[in-house]
Parts: C-alpha cells; structure tokens; sequence
C-alpha cells in the first residue's frame, strides 16, 4: 500500500518519542514483519498504528445500515423538522452570555 502524504509527513517529523512495551514474540514478529517491508521498526510500527488509528476514526464517520434501515434513516433525516415548544423558546431567549444593548 503506497504511503500517503500525511503519512509521509507524519513519518519524517519525529519531533517527540513514543514508546510502548512488548513481549519478546510480539516484539520478534513486528521486527519480521519490519524486514519483510525493508523498513525500521519504529517506521513499521508508526505506519501501521497509524492507518489503524485512521480507520477506527473513519468508523466513527462512516456506518452501513441494512437497505430497510437506510430507508427509515433517509425518511427521518427528510422528514418537516418537529416544532418543540420549550427549544423554540430556549433557543430564542436571551443567554446569560449576549451582550447587552
């Protein structure tokens, strides 16, 4: 997977340390797997926690949803908004922090 260019970026500027403990397996299979990929341990390990980090933040943007259900979100989201009296009036009200004419 070619590297992207805040991945790039991200990698070449090691302005702080970042260290983490791991067993002598877990540390021999990622230093393996570092060779196979002809890089560094460090760089393996930033790359590859990296994409993890992005994807688990894209899951908090991106969600599927069964056709059905799709279909009862799109009619909600189309839906007239509902009139509720109370947010209305709170919305509209004068804040504690508005300036004062």
């Amino acid at each position: 997977m070619a590297k992207t260019n805040t991945m790039r970026k991200a990698l070449t500027q090691k302005a702080s340390r970042f260290s983490i403990r791991a067993s002598a397996t877990q540390k021999r299979v990622i230093a393996e797997a570092a060779r196979i990929k002809d890089t560094t341990i460090s760089d393996f390990v930033l790359e590859q926690s990296l994409t993890a980090a992005q994807h688990v933040i894209a899951d908090q943007v991106h969600f599927k949803l069964p056709k059905k259900q799709w279909k009862e979100f799109c009619n909600a989201l189309d839906a007239p908004p509902k009139t509720i009296t109370a947010l209305r009036r709170l919305l509209t009200k004068r804040g504690l922090f508005d300036a004062t004419r």
